[in-house]
Order: structure tokens, then sequence, then C-alpha cells
């Protein structure tokens, strides 16, 4: 679609085009709001928006992957002006918190669409809200860094959308690099770029198609790594997230906090070993060792964490019968895609028989992405 065009059409001036991606994690799921580490990238499919101000205190939005009335949406950007439709809550959410951080925002329309699949765990609400932050930056000269820019779109899940998220999503969209993963400490929020172009493997996502919507399940994990924290500083001083926590520690407080929240937040501690292995052994090109941490992770969410589903375990276990290296659930959880690591040799047919061994357990083939790693939040 030409949403210069489109947008021509339905507002009768031009507009201007941003985009921001899509994210991948290679590893380091759930960590970032436990002051842990992660490693995403930028995709290739993101959210691409026209916008340009209209000189009136509304906002007009049309989504044109929205096919009923729901599709055009008009809202003021007073607090009380919050819309229904939940997709633009993404958006007026960017535009308080920008708003709060004393960015001029005045009135605007957008056209925007997007080819990041919705609810396959590679966050297109990051994308949504790192292109109108970036946007709403340019067009009225906020002056915001990237750092901000990431930090807006996490308050906008926190305080317009109900989950209460990390940074890693919002950081990879606006930080993205063609080419390279991020190592990303989620505690000092200092990052490297680490080169990403495994000779001899491909990254391939596989989307389940159960769309996944993060929520009251999301917080109520966070909250279970709160009250193991909250245990333990009661006894260490010093103690602010799962990132300072030790198995020592964790055993101390055993029998004071439940079993699902001491197995949640054991699985915390497991993940934040995996991602210095990883970072160690991506530093030695040992993809093998790369690709056994990330089953670890996969059966960590499922078995501990709680956040997999049996369209997501199948996979897992296909990709070990089938020889594929690495394979685990991605994003938040509770449905939405694998990624997995995949020796060239073995990717055609990998991806056949998990085609057709998944459509015959569950009547519908798998969604397939090849992954290409990206650059970030830009005006194009």
């Amino acid at each position: 679609m030409d949403l210069k065009k489109t947008f021509q059409e339905c507002f009768g001036h031009e507009g201007v085009l941003y985009f921001s991606p899509g994210r991948i994690n290679l590893i380091g799921e759930h960590t970032d709001y436990n002051g842990g580490f992660v490693f995403p990238g930028a995709v290739d499919k993101g959210i691409t928006a026209a916008v340009a101000a209209n000189g009136l205190d509304r906002c007009r939005i049309f989504a044109t992957d929205i096919t009923d009335e729901n599709s055009h949406v008009e809202f003021g950007l007073e607090e009380s002006d919050k819309p229904a439709e939940h997709w633009a809550c993404y958006i007026f959410g960017v535009c308080r918190e920008m708003i709060k951080r004393g960015v001029g925002v005045k009135g605007f329309d957008a056209v925007f669409s997007g080819n990041v699949p919705l609810g396959a765990g590679m966050s297109s609400s990051a994308a949504l809200e790192s292109t109108f932050a970036f946007a709403t930056n340019d067009i009225f000269n906020g002056g915001i860094d990237k750092f901000e820019l990431a930090r807006v779109g996490q308050d906008t899940e926190h305080n317009y959308c109900g989950v209460n998220c990390g940074i890693m999503d919002q950081f990879a969209s606006v930080f993205g690099r063609k080419g390279c993963l991020m190592r990303l400490d989620c505690r000092s929020m200092e990052f490297e770029y680490f080169p990403f172009n495994p000779q001899g493997y491909k990254l391939v996502l596989l989307n389940t198609c159960v769309r996944h919507t993060l929520g009251g399940e999301y917080n109520e994990r966070r909250a279970s790594c709160e009250n193991v924290v909250a245990h333990v500083a009661a006894k260490h001083e010093g103690i602010s997230t799962l990132r300072d926590v030790t198995y020592d520690m964790m055993e101390e407080i055993r029998s004071e906090v439940s079993d699902t929240d001491f197995r949640r937040a054991r699985y915390i501690l497991d993940e934040k070993e995996r991602v210095m292995a990883v970072c160690g052994a991506l530093e030695r090109n040992d993809y093998e060792t790369v690709g056994r941490k990330m089953y670890e992770t996969h059966w960590g969410l499922s078995h501990d964490f709680g956040v997999s589903c049996e369209e997501l375990d199948f996979l897992a276990e296909l990709a070990g019968e089938c020889g594929v290296t690495g394979s685990r659930v991605m994003g938040g959880g509770f449905g939405g895609c694998t990624i997995n690591l995949v020796r060239d040799e073995l990717c055609d047919s990998f991806i056949r028989n998990a085609e057709e061994k998944f459509c015959t357990r569950f009547g519908h083939k798998p969604e397939v992405y090849e992954v290409v790693i990206g650059d970030g939040s830009r005006r194009l």
C-alpha cells in the first residue's frame, strides 16, 4: 500500500513516512524487568506510518490493516481523552508520555500499516509505540534522545495498555542495527552490538498462530519475581531485583514463598547464567552451545515459568527430533513463535516436517519467517 497516497486521500495534505521494526530475542526472556541481560535484534518487519501535524487539537488516525469501522479513530490530547479502541491507546499513550516530558505535541494526522505478525512474540506493540514516539519527536522538535524514546514506549505499556513490561522490546526497536544483535544490561542500560551473521545457519521463526495477548498473566509472573526479591531483601541488604539474588539466597527463603513463585524466580537465575554463556559462545562462533542454551530456555519457560503452550512445546520437541541446533519460545509466551537456529542443510526438511506434522496435530500449518536483522526507528 502507498501510505503517502492514502494519507493524501484521507486528509488532503502530505504526510512524512516513519518506520520502526519488530524484534527477535536470541536469549534472555523475562530477564529485562528483573534487571538482567537480554540479547535482541531488530528485524526487517515492522510498522510504517505517514504522519503530519494538522493544526488542530485532535489526532486523526487511520489503521489500514483494520477492516471494520474501528479503523478510524480521533482523540484529543488530554488525559481524559483516552480512546476506547485498544490499538489506539498505544498511540494516545505515546502522545501523553511525550507531553509529560515537555514535548509540545499537538494534533496530527496519521495513516499506518504493519507487516510484523500480530501476537507472534515479535513485539508489534513496541514497533507501533516506537514509530509514533520517533515521529512526534521529529515533527514537534522534541529533542528527546533514543534512550528516552524507548522509555516512552515502555511507560505507554505501563500507564495506558496494562502491561508492566521491561525495556527490551522498545529498546530493540529504537536501537536496532542491520546485521547485529545487542547485549543490553537492563539495569545499567549499557549495551554492545554483536555482529550476527552465523555462517552455515539460519534463524527461522515458526508461528503457531496462537494469538497471545499480554496482560494479567504477564503481570502475575512479574509479581512472583518481585515477591521473591522482597523476601530475600528482608534478609540481605542491597537486593533490588533478581539480578542481585544467588541460588543460596533463594534456598534461604524457599519455605517462605509458594512453589510457583520459587520456580519462576529460579528460572530467572538460570536464564541470567544462560545469557552470559551465550555471549561467550558467540565470541567463539560456538553455535552448538548457543543452540543448547536455547533449548534450556524453552523448557525453563515451559516447566518453571509457565508461559509456553501445547503448540509451542510441540514445535520445540519436533525441532530436537529434526536435529535443529536450537529452538525456544520467543517473546512473552502464551502463544506466538518459536525461534530456531537451523543448519542450512537441515532448513528445508525441518520446515517441511514442521508444516506437515503441526498441521496433522493442530489442523493448520505454522507460518514460517526467515529472520533478517535490520535497522531501528527512522524517518524514511
